[in-house]
């Protein structure tokens, strides 16, 4: 892999390892690129702490950490410093919701998750869309085929790639998803691998990561590497 802009750090509570060992585990195997995206801190005016997320007064330190990695390592690799980030207008800044990778078969909620993905790329606050099909929809199969196929002609004519998501592959759950793979490789969507990594490991698990490719070249899905957007 040349890129992956699907980076955990230890501030999310989930995930383990020093900054810098994701930094030097990416080099280690050859990545040109390393993008980290901790889950995005939020404030809840009742007291709440997230279990899963840094808390508000950890980002300082996540940007400046990465900040300083990203100058010692400028002859190695490029590093972009950003977040992963949920799309809820009604609860922000409160960012509190349902986890879609539960299992559902909620028609309403299936087609409101869409709406709310559309919505929120609408915005132009994100470079694209981490574990699309992690949406857990049991229901309808048509139903599923109608709202994802709406999901990825979106994406396509927004030259937004889908993410095959090494983590959902090495852990065996519901994603990466056959049903919607599927429906990508219908519309003609391109793809881009996503370590997700939570502990630098993951950027040297190379056998998931050619799992992934072979998942993109069994649905024809052709591969970015790197996102133009991005400036090196």
């Amino acid at each position: 892999m040349f890129a992956n802009y699907h980076t955990h750090t230890a501030r999310c509570y989930h995930a383990t390892g020093e900054d810098k060992a994701y930094v030097e585990a990416a080099i280690q195997n050859g990545f040109q690129v390393l993008g980290f995206s901790d889950h995005c801190p939020w404030f809840f005016s009742d007291g709440y702490v997230s279990p899963i997320r840094m808390t508000p007064d950890e980002l300082d330190g996540y940007v400046t950490s990465l900040t300083a990695l990203k100058k010692e390592y400028a002859a190695d690799i490029t590093i972009y410093i950003g977040l992963e980030s949920e799309y809820v207008p009604e609860m922000l800044p409160e960012q509190r919701g349902i986890y879609t990778g539960k299992p559902t078969d909620n028609a309403a909620e299936l087609k409101h998750y869409v709406d709310q993905v559309i919505a929120g790329m609408e915005t132009g606050n994100y470079l694209y869309l981490a574990h699309p099909d992690l949406f857990h929809f049991i229901g309808d199969p048509a139903l599923y085929e109608q709202e994802f196929r709406r999901l990825c002609v979106y994406l396509k004519e927004k030259q937004i790639p889908i993410e095959i998501n090494q983590l959902g592959l090495a852990d065996h759950r519901q994603y990466p998803n056959p049903a919607f793979l599927k429906i990508a490789e219908s519309v003609g969507n391109t793809a881009i691998i996503g370590c997700d990594a939570h502990h630098p490991s993951a950027l040297l698990d190379t056998d998931s990561q050619q799992a992934c490719k072979k998942l993109a070249e069994q649905y024809h899905l052709p591969l970015v590497e790197v996102f133009p957007q991005l400036s090196r």
